[in-house]
């Protein structure tokens, strides 16, 4: 009953008894939204448990895992059974646990799931809001993938459990537990609990305040960590089709609870729990970051003195405080400016006056060069009028020499001309007195022709 407020009883039905039933038409019509995140190692069967738990085959493009850090990966479906409408949105890890230097692997995850909320924060903020129809994309649920190594917690995952306690709900599950038998299984969940109660590690807890769940709830807190096996092929056993994994050993029935714990998880976080875990995200974790944001920006549920703080007021002295901040630094920025304005005409100056002197050495330089140019130019042109000189003087003494030679080569050539017909007439003569000999000789007897040949043509052959 609320303070002050008076119970008085009815006389008749009323019918505000069917507001239940209006709430349930309502939600059903708009539909839910659950978010889950998926964080483990790769080759841990993440995606394999998402489509077991839901009974579908989630499409999805194949992630490389050659990433330098971890990238979280979200994928949104639209799911229905019966009249019910589910968005549901899985966000997996990817490259988690893969680099050398783990250390930050964690940095990205709580980035992510502080963008998310901060996303809701700014829609709550604004001015015309529409919370109604926001695609609430908060995480409801954290699946932490726990490998089956049977001996304790890595590092890596006690150091991000504890810095995910507070802003998400963790469910730790021990992935692909068909790997280790039943003896070190059992060791190793007691193993694990110990770890994370010893590192102040808080995982949720299934509610046990609603009497109707109340049992069952208190049951499964003490199974955790859950024991999954996923898988989605059907085997069949006797005489019908279960989900279940073949060894050459044997068969592992993943909703067979003598085999793993897939159908405590099922029931505990799908069944019976995903409301409380879309109101544990609302009024646990998500106030809990938006507390904090709103402490930083300076506003207070009370002042100092414990009174109720006016957001008004609050608002007017933070606007106060962000002016008079803005007005110094613009001060300091004006100075700077100032400042640097000067030291910039310092330097151009200095520049000014290094070019005006580098200008004047160029320009004596060049005067420097022009002079000599002229004064090689003047001794050129005074040589080429002496050559000109010396040139006109042997061509004026090689015309002199040739009158002078003229005459006696006319005389030379007189002669050669006078020896030439001389030379011609007596070969003529010979040439017709051998004729005459040699028609003389044809009119003599044969007999006395060669000796006379002989005679005439080749006397000295005759005298020997």
């Amino acid at each position: 009953q609320g303070e002050g407020a008076r119970a008085v009883p009815l006389s008749g039905h009323v019918g505000f008894d069917s507001m239940p039933d209006q709430l349930v038409n309502k939600s059903v019509n708009h539909g839910f939204c659950f978010n889950i995140l998926c964080v483990g190692e790769t080759g841990l069967g993440k995606s394999t448990l998402m489509d077991t738990l839901f009974n579908t085959k989630f499409e999805g493009e194949p992630t490389q895992h050659n990433q330098p850090g971890v990238q979280l990966k979200s994928n949104t479906y639209e799911l229905q059974e019966s009249n019910v409408r589910l968005k549901l949105t899985v966000v997996n890890t990817v490259g988690f646990g893969d680099q050398i230097n783990k250390e930050d692997s964690y940095k990205s995850i709580v980035e992510f799931i502080d963008a998310q909320f901060e996303a809701y924060l700014q829609e709550e903020l604004k001015i015309k809001r529409t919370l109604h129809s926001y695609h609430d994309t908060r995480i409801h649920a954290c699946l932490y993938f726990i490998a089956p190594t049977g001996h304790s917690l890595k590092s890596l995952d006690l150091v991000t459990m504890k810095k995910l306690d507070s802003k998400v709900n963790i469910i730790p599950i021990i992935a692909k537990s068909d790997a280790i038998s039943k003896s070190e299984l059992t060791k190793f969940k007691i193993k694990i609990t110990s770890e994370l109660v010893s590192n102040g590690v808080q995982i949720y807890q299934f509610p046990t305040d609603d009497e109707t769940v109340a049992e069952i709830n208190s049951t499964m807190n003490g199974h955790l960590p859950f024991a999954v096996v996923g898988s989605t092929e059907e085997v069949k056993i006797g005489n019908k089709m279960v989900k279940a994994r073949q060894y050459p050993w044997g068969t592992v029935q993943v909703e067979n609870e003598n085999h793993c714990d897939f159908v405590k998880l099922r029931e505990m976080l799908i069944r019976v729990n995903m409301e409380d875990l879309r109101e544990q995200t609302h009024t646990r974790h998500y106030e809990l970051y938006r507390r904090c944001k709103l402490e930083e920006m300076g506003f207070k549920d009370t002042d100092p003195d414990s009174k109720p703080f006016s957001l008004q007021e609050t608002y007017e002295a933070k606007r106060n405080e962000f002016m008079s901040e803005l007005q110094k630094k613009e001060e300091e920025m004006r100075q700077m400016f100032v400042q640097r304005v000067k030291e910039k005409e310092a330097e151009l100056k200095e520049a000014e006056k290094e070019l005006h002197e580098k200008f004047d050495r160029l320009k004596k330089l060049h005067q420097d060069e022009k002079k000599k140019l002229e004064d090689k130019k003047k001794a050129l042109d005074d040589e080429l009028n002496m050559f000109k000189q010396k040139k006109t003087a042997a061509e004026l003494l090689q015309n002199q020499a040739q009158q002078a030679g003229g005459s006696t080569t006319l005389k030379r050539d007189k002669e050669r001309k006078n020896h030439f017909c001389y030379t011609s007439t007596m070969e003529t003569f010979s040439s017709a007195h051998l004729l005459w000999k040699s028609q003389f000789i044809r009119f003599l007897p044969e007999t006395v022709q060669p000796l006379l040949y002989n005679s005439l043509f080749f006397p000295q052959m005759l005298s020997q």
